[in-house]
C-alpha cells in the first residue's frame, strides 16, 4: 500500500466513524459542521462515491428549504463563521443542478453586501465583535467571496477578487509580529477591547488555529484567483514569507505544532491536532500549485502529517478510528469575557473528534494524496 492510498484510507475511515455518530437532524449551519462535510464532500468526489455525495447533500438539504431559505442562518447577526458553509452550495449545485443551492448563495452574498467593516475595508468578524478582525473570519468568508466570483463568471471588473485581496493584505499589515513572522489572533481597529495592545490593537498571543485558518484562507483564495489580477502576486509574497515562519516554529521531534506557536516549553503548552493538519495542508498546497517551488514546504507538510498519524489518532476497542488534542474553541471577548491571556488558551477544553480537527484532517490527507 502506498502512503497516499493510505492517507486517503485513513481520511475515509476516519470519516466514516465520524458519521457514524453524527446524525443528519443534528445538523447545523455552523463553521464547523461546513469544514467536516467539506472534507467528507471532497473525499466522496475523489473516491468516485456517489453514495457519499448523497449523503453530504441529504445533511445540507435539512437545512437548505426549496427557495434557498437557510435554517437558522439570520443575516441581521452579520457573522462571517455563518459564511462558510456556503462554499459546499456551489460543489453540490454543480454536481445536482438544483437552483435552490444558488438561491443559499446569493443570501450570504447579501449578507456581505451589507456586512460592516473597518474604516480600512477589512469585514469585521461580527455584528457583536465592532472594529475587530479576527484571522478566523479570513477563512470564513475569503474563499466563498473568490469562489463565488469565479462561479459567477464575475471576473470582468475584479471587484470581488480585489476586496479579498486587500483584506489579506490589511490583516497582514496590523497583526503580523516582525520578530516571529506570526499573525495575533485578532486585531482591534478602536483599541477599545481589554484584550488590544492600546499601541498595535493586536491580540496578545499567537494562537495556533488562528493562523491556521489563516493560512489555508491565503492558498484556497488563492486558487480562485486570475494569475493576470492585479495584487495576486503579493498575496503569493505573503504565503512565501509566512510558509516560512510556519516552518520555523514546526516541532523537530514530532512534526507538530503547538497551541501557542512560539511557546514551546512553556508549561501548559501541548501540540494541537487542528492546528497541525491546517498547517500541513497550506503547505504542501502552497508547494503543489506553486507559490512556493521549495521541497522543505512539501517535506514540512509530510512531517506535520506523519506527526498527526503517529500521535493523535486512535483506534477504539471497536476499530473505530478518533483524532484526538483538538483545542475545542478559543475566541476573544464575549461573556464571560475571553482576555487572550496564555492562560486562557492552554486552558480551553481539548478534544477528541471535533469538527474542526477532523475535516481538517481529511482535507490534509486529500490534499497530500493530490498527485
Amino acid at each position: 500500500m502506498t502512503g497516499e492510498m493510505k492517507r486517503v484510507l485513513l481520511a475515509e475511515h476516519l470519516a466514516e466513524s465520524f458519521f457514524s455518530r453524527y446524525e443528519s437532524q443534528k445538523v447545523r449551519w455552523h463553521y464547523e459542521h461546513g469544514l467536516f462535510l467539506m472534507g467528507a464532500l471532497q473525499l466522496a468526489e475523489r473516491l468516485g462515491d456517489q453514495a457519499g455525495i448523497n449523503r453530504v447533500k441529504d445533511y445540507y438539504d435539512v437545512l437548505v428549504d426549496p427557495e434557498g431559505h437557510i435554517k437558522t442562518y439570520c443575516e441581521e447577526e452579520y457573522n462571517l463563521d455563518q459564511i462558510h458553509p456556503g462554499r459546499n452550495l456551489f460543489t453540490l449545485y454543480d454536481l445536482f443542478g438544483d437552483e435552490k443551492y444558488l438561491r443559499a448563495i446569493n443570501f450570504l452574498v447579501q449578507q456581505l453586501r451589507h456586512h460592516p467593516r473597518t474604516k480600512g475595508g477589512s469585514f469585521w468578524h461580527k455584528k457583536i465583535y465592532p472594529w475587530q478582525v479576527w484571522l478566523d473570519g479570513l477563512y470564513m468568508a475569503g474563499p466563498f467571496i473568490a469562489q463565488n466570483a469565479k462561479h459567477s463568471g464575475a471576473a470582468a471588473d475584479c471587484e470581488a477578487y480585489t476586496d479579498i485581496i486587500l483584506q489579506l493584505l490589511e490583516i497582514e499589515r496590523h497583526a503580523r509580529d516582525p520578530e516571529t513572522g506570526l499573525l495575533y489572533h485578532a486585531w482591534d481597529e478602536s483599541r477599545l477591547q481589554l484584550w488590544a495592545d492600546p499601541h498595535t490593537g493586536c491580540s496578545p498571543h499567537l494562537w495556533g488555529r488562528a493562523m491556521g485558518w489563516y493560512c489555508m484562507a491565503l492558498v484556497d483564495i488563492l486558487e480562485y484567483l486570475p494569475v493576470e489580477l492585479p495584487g495576486r502576486a503579493d498575496i503569493v509574497s505573503v504565503v512565501r514569507r509566512t510558509a516560512r515562519s510556519i516552518m520555523a516554529y514546526q516541532d523537530a521531534e514530532t512534526g507538530l505544532w503547538y497551541q501557542v506557536l512560539d511557546q514551546k516549553g512553556r508549561s501548559g503548552n501541548y501540540l494541537e491536532s487542528s492546528s497541525s493538519a491546517m498547517f500541513s495542508y497550506f503547505l504542501h498546497k502552497a508547494y503543489r500549485l506553486g507559490y512556493d517551488t521549495s521541497e522543505e514546504l512539501e517535506k514540512a507538510a509530510v512531517r506535520g502529517y506523519r506527526g498527526l498519524v503517529q500521535y493523535k489518532l486512535q483506534y477504539d476497542s471497536n476499530g473505530n478510528l478518533h483524532l484526538t488534542g483538538t483545542c475545542s474553541v478559543a475566541g476573544l471577548g464575549g461573556n464571560p469575557y475571553r482576555d487572550g491571556s496564555y492562560n486562557y488558551y492552554i486552558n480551553e477544553p481539548v478534544v477528541s473528534d471535533d469538527f474542526k480537527g477532523v475535516g481538517a484532517f481529511i482535507l490534509a490527507s486529500l490534499e497530500l494524496d493530490h498527485y
